[in-house]
This record gives structure tokens, sequence and C-alpha cells, in this order.
């Protein structure tokens, strides 16, 4: 782990590059002796961990009402955010495990509760279940790990990952960046709930996804085989006893109900909370009460 430095940005906050092989992951730890990640202050710090196409910024509203007690740690996965970008680099799901394995074992983790949202969800699950006796409790927030009936692709993504119509999406995407931004802003716009945060946050979501398109890019090309692939894990997901609470904005038409009820279906020891006027972005929309719901947790002796 390189050298950690005092955020400006957030209070009681400490940034810190990561190493994975020849790059660097960009790590924020707030709370309770944020300079050291090993402290258990009120209880198992919190790996907080984001989808695509977004970074670490999508918990800013979230983050405050968990650092009073409990020690959070935010990162970017290689390709986003304030992350390296490698030219050419493998960005996939099962990269992104790798990416999370470097984090926890560079600082020093040794229990935690994982929290994962959106794209996030095959490598926290894929990590949980490779390593349950070092996990506290698992949180899902409108996410997927293997393909279910329910599942629906937003339309972009749709575009963008289908085989048959991502190059031509691309290719138009590529010559026409107001469209390519009108876009971004219709789907990402329909993740928000509330139309000021919608105004405030989805420009600066834009601006930064930017320089994370090639990793965009590749993930979209990954994600019909992760989903299909871990298929193959619904055994080991029935058999993952540590506590699970799955909370989902319920106006989601994309990672749904439907999706959240066949995780509580799988997990044997999970709760299923469902916020009935939030979106994809739960976090953004209620973080008083996902935030509740996180630190109520039981967690797993």
């Amino acid at each position: 782990m390189s050298g950690q430095r005092a955020s400006a940005g957030a209070r009681d906050s400490t940034e810190t590059w990561v190493r994975r092989g020849a790059h660097r992951i960009y790590v924020r730890t707030t709370g309770p002796d944020a300079g050291s990640a090993s402290s258990k202050a009120g209880g198992p710090p919190l790996v907080l961990m984001h989808g695509f196409p977004d970074d670490l910024h999508l918990y800013d509203r979230l983050v405050p009402y968990l650092r009073a007690t409990r020690q959070v740690v935010t990162f970017d996965f290689l390709g986003w955010g304030s992350s390296d970008k490698p030219a050419g680099y493998p960005y996939t799901a099962t990269n992104q495990t790798g990416d999370l394995d470097a984090v926890i074992d560079q600082l020093g983790l040794e229990r935690m509760v994982l929290v994962a949202h959106d794209a996030s969800g095959p490598p926290a699950i894929d990590w949980a279940l490779a390593h349950p006796d070092r996990v506290a409790g698992l949180v899902l927030l409108n996410t997927y790990y293997q393909w279910t009936p329910g599942l629906r692709r937003p339309e972009a993504i749709f575009l963008y990952s289908t085989p048959v119509l991502r190059n031509l999406a691309r290719f138009v995407m590529r010559r026409s960046p107001t469209l390519d931004r009108r876009l971004y802003t219709w789907q990402v716009g329909r993740f928000v709930r509330d139309a000021d945060v919608r105004r405030e946050l989805v420009p600066e979501f834009y601006r930064r996804f930017l320089a994370a398109r090639p990793a965009f890019w590749r993930l979209n090309d990954d994600l019909l085989g992760t989903a299909l692939s871990r298929r193959r894990m619904v055994a080991k997901v029935r058999h993952f006893a540590r506590p699970v609470r799955i909370v989902f904005g319920a106006a989601d038409p994309y990672l749904n109900v439907r999706v959240a009820r066949r995780f509580h279906e799988l997990l044997p020891n999970s709760e299923l909370f469902l916020l009935p006027t939030a979106r994809h972005y739960v976090q953004v929309d209620e973080p008083a009460e996902v935030a509740r719901l996180i630190l109520e947790l039981p967690s797993g002796a």
C-alpha cells in the first residue's frame, strides 16, 4: 500500500493508493480512526462498491450517515474515477473481484460488511463466497449476480452489451458527442427520483464518466457472460450463511423487485427491504434509510 494523505473533501477521511500489479486503485477511508482501516469502531468496517457507469461518488450522500460510528471504505475500480485506467486492460467482473481483494488485503481488513450496487454484485458475491469466514455481512443494493428472468438491462446498456447492436451503437456515439451526452443524461437521469438531485448529479457523473469509457465498453462486453456463468454458482449461493440485507428501490424497472425477491429466495439468511419510491440509485434517493438498514445489519459471529 502506498502513502496516505488526509482528504480535504471529506471529514475524517484518508485517501490511499492500493497497488494492483502495475496499477493503482484509489481508496477513500472515512469515519472513526480513518487512518487505520483495521479499527472496528462501532462494528465491522463497511466496504462500499460502485457499478457502472459511476464511481465512488455515488455514495457521497450515504457516507455522512455512516461515518459517525463506522469506518467506511469506498474505492474506484480500475478504469473508473480516480483509479488508474490502463489502456487495453481486461476490465471484467472477475478482475474487479481482484480489485476488491487487493483493497481488502492491503488495508488489512479482517472482517467487513460488503455493500454492492449494480455491476459490483458479481465481484462482491464472488469474493464473499470464496471468503465467507471474513464476511461479517452482505448488503445488496439494486444489484444482480446470475441471470434471472426478471432482470432487465437499462436501454443504453442493452444497446452497448448486445453483440449484434453494440458496435453500431458505439460507432454512432463516438461520431456524435451531443447524442452520447443526451443518451447518458436520459438514462442515468432515470436512476434518480428527485428532479433537483438529478440536475445536480448527472452532469457531474457524465463529466467523470468520459475518461472511464474504455472500462465501460469492456464491462458491457463482459456483462452477459458474467450473468450467465454465475448460474453455476447458485448452489454455493444457497449455502451462504452470513447475514444478508437486500435493500432495493422498488421503483427501479431494471434491477427490480423480481430480482430482489429472487435474491431473497436464494440466500438462506437474508432479509428483504423494498423502498417504495426509490429508484435504481437507492443510496441517492433514500440515503438515511439505506444507512439505517446497513448499520442495523446483524454481524455474523
